[in-house]
């Protein structure tokens, strides 16, 4: 008897779990879904997705998908349905029906480090509320009044470099970006502070694109404890500020502040807290990659460093003094600069997964997106795609001549697109045009070691990338 019973039991259970798992496999849609495959039940194919990439190609992850399903498939990533498109009509369709039929969402892993009110989050109303609150800071008119500002942190840092036997570029760059943006955005000065902010920041970023296990001693746990460090350390600084409020504006925290006593207001400490962790990331990281792989260029391609080099002396010499700063004038007339940028965030791949949501079924060709289904764009697939750019992985900063890249197309979205076209886009072209034009023109330099770069579908690591740097002889 007790035999028939554990039997019959055993096999309820077989069945039911094979049901479970062929649901898995198939989900429900009301149309043809992408193919692809959803992966294990609840794991889905988290694990190749989070495995290191070496290459400088399409992740492999997303390019073995490519070459066995097409360019849109379907897959599964932290127990969440998402449709991958490397399709660049269906990116562009994504990113223009943003409020439509499409919503910002990150994984839940993603939301629960950057925090749940964080400016990615946000829809509606409120995202637009908080985007016009940051143009504040980097609105067209803000970056001319900062020019002079940024090109003096540039000239301070390749000074400090020069005397040194070596320095780590990417180490180094990371930390003159970082002291910029934290003096605009909260008057930090580092070597002011007893506390390391930029050190908990670093603890934060080198766990961002791991595998989510919250546990002491992996990376997703250091990540998620450099995060709280951060927090509690900017948390204490906006109650510090409160209690010694300043009669004038001096930065982003003022008015942050102004905002947040407004008897109107829509922004609560825990919004403004997660705007200002997510704006003082995004400000130093992406753009100190930025650097590091445009001046990794420049010391492999000797014509771009030529023509770039003469673009910069030339503004030099049509000055009545050659020693008076920068202009907003020349910054904009720095034409073959601006190319020389684009291509560096074409290849470099910043950011090679953005994520959406699906507010309802849609259908796009032959294919159903369910509704409540994550949607990944995947700009790598796109900027690196022959039929697009010609020979798509050699550097090449003469193919964007005649093209304006001031917003996102079809081709290039290294700074997204749509509606959350990034707002932060102009100031990182700012520091890294103005760092430029200070490096090429008083400074030489030669590479001591190359360092590999690693790369996760997150961020790029050029790890011990060093230089050394000397002062040019009419310098």
């Amino acid at each position: 008897m007790f035999v028939t019973v554990f039997f019959y039991v055993g096999s309820v259970v077989v069945v039911m779990l094979t049901h479970w798992i062929y649901r898995w496999r198939n989900p429900k849609c009301n149309g043809a879904l992408p193919p692809g495959s959803m992966g294990w039940p609840l794991l889905g194919e988290t694990l190749q997705f989070f495995a290191p990439n070496t290459t400088s190609a399409i992740p492999p992850f997303v390019n073995e998908r490519m070459q066995r399903y097409g360019p849109i498939f379907k897959t599964s990533l932290v127990g969440r349905a998402v449709i991958v498109s490397t399709d660049a009509d269906l990116n562009y369709f994504i990113f223009q029906k943003e409020g439509e039929l499409f919503q910002s969402w990150y994984p839940e892993t993603f939301t629960r480090i950057f925090g749940r009110q964080n400016v990615g989050s946000l829809h509606g109303f409120m995202y637009k509320y908080l985007k016009n609150m940051v143009l504040n800071l980097f609105g067209p008119e803000s970056l001319r009044k900062m020019l002079p500002e940024v090109e003096q942190a540039s000239c301070s840092a390749l000074e400090m470099w020069s005397s040194r036997p070596t320095i780590d570029l990417k180490d180094a760059a990371a930390q003159m970006i970082f002291d910029l943006a934290a003096k605009k955005l909260i008057s930090y000065e580092s070597k002011d502070s007893s506390e390391n902010l930029r050190g908990n920041f670093e603890a934060f970023i080198r766990g961002l694109i791991s595998f989510p296990l919250n546990i002491p001693g992996t990376a997703y746990n250091k990540c998620v404890q450099g995060r709280k460090k951060a927090m509690k350390m900017l948390k204490d600084m906006l109650q510090e500020r409160r209690e010694k409020a300043r009669k004038k504006q001096t930065d982003f925290f003022d008015y942050v502040l102004t905002e947040m006593e407004r008897k109107d207001t829509m922004l609560t400490e825990d919004i403004a807290l997660d705007l200002m962790f997510v704006l003082l990331f995004a400000s130093f990281e992406t753009t100190s990659l930025a650097l590091t792989l445009a001046i990794n260029f420049l010391l492999h391609h000797p014509a771009a460093l030529n023509q770039l080099t003469a673009e910069h002396e030339a503004i030099i010499r049509r000055r009545e003094n050659p020693e008076s700063g920068l202009t907003w004038q020349e910054y904009k007339s720095m034409k073959f600069t601006f190319q020389f940028i684009s291509e560096t965030v074409r290849l470099g791949n910043i950011v090679p997964g953005i994520f959406r949501k699906a507010m309802r079924e849609i259908k796009y060709k032959e294919y159903t997106i369910p509704g409540g289904w994550a949607v990944m764009v995947c700009p790598p697939a796109v900027h690196l795609d022959p039929a697009r750019y010609s020979n798509p992985l050699d550097f090449n900063p003469w193919r964007w001549e005649g093209i304006d890249t001031n917003s996102a197309s079809r081709n290039f979205m290294a700074f997204g697109g749509g509606m959350r076209f990034c707002v932060g886009a102009d100031f990182t072209k700012l520091q890294m045009a103005v760092f430029l034009h200070c490096f090429v023109t008083k400074y030489k330099w030669k590479a001591i070691k190359g360092g590999e770069i690693v790369r996760t579908p997150g961020l790029q690591f050029p790890n011990g990338y060093h230089i050394q740097l000397s002062k040019k002889m009419n310098h």
